[in-house]
Parts: structure tokens; C-alpha cells; sequence
């Protein structure tokens, strides 16, 4: 019935069709027009020519859609509010263009091109493909919101081109260095040295890039935080936190008074010992993974140790103010009690969550990726973001936040199939994190001052060694262990770039002192991996000096059975003097 129902339906409109064609015949062609334009388009009608469909539809389509009713995207805020609210200046300000081939002269003076994927800078026929804005302190500007009538799809070809060179440059890196034996991250740092300012200069967009490159070391430290056992936690706990936190104070007490000493401030003494006691967490996990050494003893205890420097990265951004005097001595500490306070309830909620939510929702996901593990997949790397993202507004670092997600996750069942699914992730954003900050290594600069680099770098790496060393046996690990852990965190870390600028921005470290710190970090990541290799042959030479225990042929120190770990650790702990 239904289908001869719509038949007869169709038959009536065929008819109604042709008695209105009828009707239409009977009228002159300005009668038609003027009868449709201004019934239907409440407009005057065309001329002859003008009456074609696709006029009538374009018109329709302008009555339609207004201008008033054009959608726009959501303004942060615009040029004449910001400047009439204060919230902004007017400056002056150079548009650099870089043409990029030539045009067609017929095209160009019809205002037209060949169709053809365009960047965010040449939409709406812009006079260049390439656009830059430079102010007068020389800050390069490149545009993040194309303002356009309509919804486009705005892409950053820039972007995408640097994400491609480094990616390509890591890769070739990181082969080269595998098959010369030698560890991939110097391959890493060495390519983004290459390709950065310092070098060829093949990258435009660096904060762009080393914003996309953070995911690296986010991720590392998610799957780090998967593989942590909460059991070992507790064991390397004391020494991790009370360990960690003496060497930062006995390095900033150094520092200090061998600055007072040198008629130099207290302040930039303080920040110094600060600023030396930072490692790497990225690449001195890197190795540890590679050498699959983060189940041993002196791995959980270096793991422990460089978690607790990341979290109080916190602490010192908010003691730097003080050092710099724009602040009160009782004004930092108030800073200092919030953000620990901060940090504690950080933890509970984090603790709560793991027990009574995370073990549910892995569940489920594990119940709806029957199929696929694509959306356990998502799932977790959306976790991993939430709680670093978490962490980071909550003013502590997004480091901090992606481990303790890892460590949620590492209590359920489930530790090991997201540590499968994670890891290609962790691989790629850690190459590419590890190049970008390869691109603030200046080879120019460290070539032209290499001695007294060398020299710093040498001077950095014996010191931190001797002291952790000390700090780690004074909690009554044998020698082998202590000294093992103190070349890993030899190193000065990649987050002491970070407090360096944002030292020299508060005055509180100016001139030479900035850049040979700047030149001993730079020159420190990349000898670390010759560092690391020297390892054995120190083992070996502090065995024939007597100075180390002789290692167990049938157990291997460098990586044991995590149970016989768990009661070897807490055998040296017990064990007097």
C-alpha cells in the first residue's frame, strides 16, 4: 500500500508541474521574473541572462544566509577591545614575506591561482604564501588564528615541514649512532643540534615544535611510572625523598657559600647549587630502558631520586622570585607551604582514584576494545594527558602528573597490556622531544668556548657524583650502588633551561655567569653518553682498587630479580656499619 501510495504521489506532482509550466508559457519572460523575484526573493529581478538556475540559487542562497548571519570563530579578544581595555599596545611591527616560486602574470592580474593546498598565511589571496611579523625585539610572530568570514580548515605547513625534518633527521640520527654501537640519544641530541638555530637552521616554528615535543617526555614518564612497583617504591622511598632532597639543600649550601666567598651575591649562589642539582629524568630513563636496567636496584633508586627533583622544579620556580628580590622572604615561604599543600592533596585524590575508579574504567575499556585495542588505546593516553594537565594547573608540573598516572595504572591488572599500547607512543614523542632539545645546543657557541666548558662540565660531573654518592651511602647502600647512581645523575637536566630563563628574567643570574651555565648544560647532555659508557670500566676499576664489592656471578647487580631486590635492599639498609 505504501508503495502505491507514493506513486500516486508522484503522479500529482508531475501533473501540478505541468500546469504551472502551462501557466508560465502563457506569461511574457519579464512577467516570470518579475512574479518569482519579488514573491519568492523580495528582490528586484535580473536581466536577461540572469535568470539561470544556478543565478536564482545563488540569490536564494544570499537571502538565506546574511551577512549578520555569518558564523564566526570565538575571539579571545579583538584589536580595538584589547587596545581601548588596556589590555594591549599598539606597536610597531615588520611583515616579513618569503616568496616561494613564481606566479602565472595572466592569474596574478585576475587575482587567481591553480588550486592547491594553501598554509594559514596565504588564504584569501595574501600578497605572499609566507608571512612572518618581527617586532623590535626581534621576536619572531607566526599567526595561530586565521581570521576568515567562514569556518576553514586553517594548516600550519611550516609546522608540519619542521615536524617532518626532525622526525626524518632523529630517525637518521638515531640509525647512524645504533650502528656505530653507540646509544640512540646521542644520535637524538646530535640531529637537533643539526637542524637547529645553531646549525643549519632548518627549523622555523621552535616553540611550536618543542611544545609538540614535550608529549616525549609526558609519555616517558607515563610508562615509567606503569613499570613502578608501589612495593619498591616504599623500599627506595627514604632515599628517593629525604636523599633527593638533601643533595638539592647540601649543593645550594655549596654554591652559596662558595659565592659569598667569592664576593659574589647569595642569591646567585643559591640558584647555582639549584640550578646543578637538576638531572635528566628523560635521558637518564632512556638509558636505563635501553640497557633494561629499571628493575634494578640502583634504577629504582635513580628513578626515585629524579621523580622527587621533578617535583620540586615546583618549589624552586616559586623560591626564584625571592632569590630575585620581588618578593619577601615570608611571601616565598607562604608560596612554598601552598604548593606542598598543593601537592599532598594532589596525591590523596590521585590515591582515592586509583582504588575505587581506575580498576572499573580499565575494565570497560577492556570490555568495548574486544574488537580493536584502538580505544583502550585512546583511553589511556587521554588518562595519561588528563592527569598531567591536571597537575600543571594545579601549579606542580606536567611530569609530575603523567607519572603518578602511570603509577595509578601500574596497580591493576592491566599494567602490562597499556605499557604494550603506550610504548610505540612513548617512542616517537621521545625522539622527538630528545631532538628538540638537541636544537638548543649551539655547536658554534660550544665550540668557540670549549675549554672552559669542558672544564665546567668535568668540574659538574665530579661533584655531583662524589655527593650523591655520599647521600645514597649514608642510607647504607653498599658502594657499588651508591657510585652507580651518582654518575647517572651527574648530568645537569633539560628543565634547567627552563630555570635558567626564567632566572635571567628575574635578574637573578645576568652576563657571562648565564651563558656559561647555559654552555656547561648544553655541553653536559651531550658527554652523557659517553659517560654512561664508561661505567663498566669504572665498575671494573673499583672492584681491582678494592673500593666496590665484587659482583655475584650468579647474580648480576645491574639487573637482578625484582623479589631478591626488594630483600637485598632492605638487607643493606638494616645492615650496621
Amino acid at each position: 500500500m505504501a508503495r502505491f501510495a507514493l506513486i500516486g504521489f508522484l503522479f500529482r506532482l508531475v501533473v501540478v508541474f505541468l500546469l504551472v509550466g502551462t501557466t508560465f508559457s502563457a506569461r511574457s519572460d519579464e512577467e516570470i521574473r518579475e512574479r518569482f523575484y519579488g514573491n519568492v526573493v523580495n528582490s528586484t529581478a535580473p536581466g536577461n541572462g540572469e535568470g539561470s538556475i544556478a543565478k536564482m540559487f545563488d540569490r536564494v542562497l544570499e537571502k538565506e544566509f546574511s551577512e549578520n548571519d555569518q558564523p564566526e570563530g570565538a575571539d579571545g579578544a579583538s584589536f580595538n577591545s584589547s587596545v581601548a581595555d588596556q589590555q594591549a599596545e599598539i606597536e610597531t611591527v615588520a611583515k616579513v614575506t618569503h616568496e616561494k616560486g613564481k606566479r602565472n602574470d595572466t592569474q596574478e592580474n585576475n587575482g587567481t591561482r591553480p588550486f592547491q593546498l594553501q598554509d594559514v598565511f596565504s588564504l584569501e589571496n595574501e600578497d605572499s604564501d609566507d608571512m612572518t611579523l618581527i617586532d623590535k625585539k626581534n621576536n619572531v610572530f607566526v599567526m595561530s588564528n586565521k581570521k576568515s568570514k567562514y569556518p576553514i580548515l586553517q594548516v600550519d605547513l611550516r609546522l608540519i615541514s619542521d615536524l617532518v625534518v626532525i622526525i626524518v633527521f632523529a630517525a637518521i640520527g638515531g640509525i647512524v649512532f645504533s650502528c656505530l654501537g653507540q646509544p640512540v640519544i646521542v644520535g637524538y641530541l646530535l640531529a637537533g643540534s643539526i637542524i637547529g638555530p645553531g646549525g643549519l637552521k632548518f627549523i622555523s616554528e621552535m616553540v611550536q615544535v618543542e611544545t609538540v615535543a614535550q608529549f616525549g617526555v609526558v609519555f616517558l614518564l607515563f610508562a615509567l611510572g606503569l613499570e613502578f612497583s608501589m612495593t619498591k617504591l616504599k623500599v627506595v622511598g627514604p632515599v628517593a625523598v629525604l636523599g633527593g632532597l638533601l643533595q638539592i639543600v647540601l649543593l645550594m649550601f655549596l654554591c652559596g657559600v662558595t659565592a659569598l666567598l667569592c664576593g659574589a651575591r647569595l642569591s646567585e649562589g643559591i640558584f647555582v647549587g639549584a640550578f646543578l642539582s637538576m638531572s635528566s629524568t628523560a635521558v637518564v630513563v632512556k638509558f636505563l630502558v635501553e640497557r633494561n636496567s629499571t628493575s634494578s636496584l640502583h634504577g629504582q633508586v635513580t628513578i626515585g631520586i629524579l621523580i622527587f627533583q621533578d617535583c620540586v622544579v615546583g618549589l624552586l620556580f616559586a623560591l626564584l622570585p625571592v632569590l630575585g628580590g620581588n618578593s619577601g622572604l615570608l611571601q616565598g615561604i607562604i608560596s612554598m607551604g601552598k604548593l606542598l599543600l598543593i601537592l599532598s592533596i594532589y596525591l590523596i585524590v590521585a590515591s582515592l582514584l586509583t582504588w575505587s575508579f581506575v580498576p572499573r574504567f580499565l575494565k570497560l575499556m577492556i570490555q568495548l576494545s574486544s574488537q580493536t585495542n584502538e580505544l583502550y588505546q585512546l583511553a589511556a593516553v587521554a588518562f595519561c594527558l588528563l592527569s598531567a594537565w591536571c597537575s600543571d594547573k594545579l601549579g606542580l608540573s606536567l611530569e609530575l602528573g603523567s607519572f603518578v598516572a602511570g603509577v595509578m595504572l601500574s596497580t591493576t591488572d592491566f599494567a602490562q597490556h597499556t605499557l604494550e599500547q603506550v610504548e610505540p607512543i612513548r617512542n616517537l614523542f621521545a625522539a622527538l622531544f630528545l631532538s628538540s632539545i638537541g636544537m638548543l645546543i649551539n655547536v658554534h657557541f660550544l665550540w668557540n668556548h670549549v675549554d672552559i666548558l669542558l672544564a665546567s662540565v668535568i668540574l659538574v660531573i665530579v661533584i655531583k657524583t662524589a655527593l650523591a654518592a655520599v647521600v645514597v651511602k649514608a642510607f647504607r647502600y653498599n658502594m657499588r650502588i651508591s657510585f652507580h647512581v651518582g654518575v647517572l645523575l651527574a648530568q645537569i637536566g633539560e628543565f634547567a633551561f627552563v630555570l635558567l630563563s626564567r632566572a635571567s628574567n628575574l635578574h637573578v643570574i645576568e652576563g657571562k655567569m648565564y651563558l656559561l651555565l647555559l654552555g656547561t648544560t648544553a655541553l653536559s647532555l651531550v658527554t652523557t653518553s659517553l659517560l654512561f659508557k664508561l661505567i663498566p670500566s669504572a665498575m671494573n676499576l673499583g672492584v681491582l682498587l678494592r673500593w666496590f664489592p665484587s659482583e655475584n656471578n650468579s647474580q648480576n647487580e645491574e639487573q637482578i630479580n625484582p623479589e631478591l631486590s626488594l630483600l637485598r635492599a632492605k638487607h643493606e639498609w638494616r645492615k650496621p656499619q
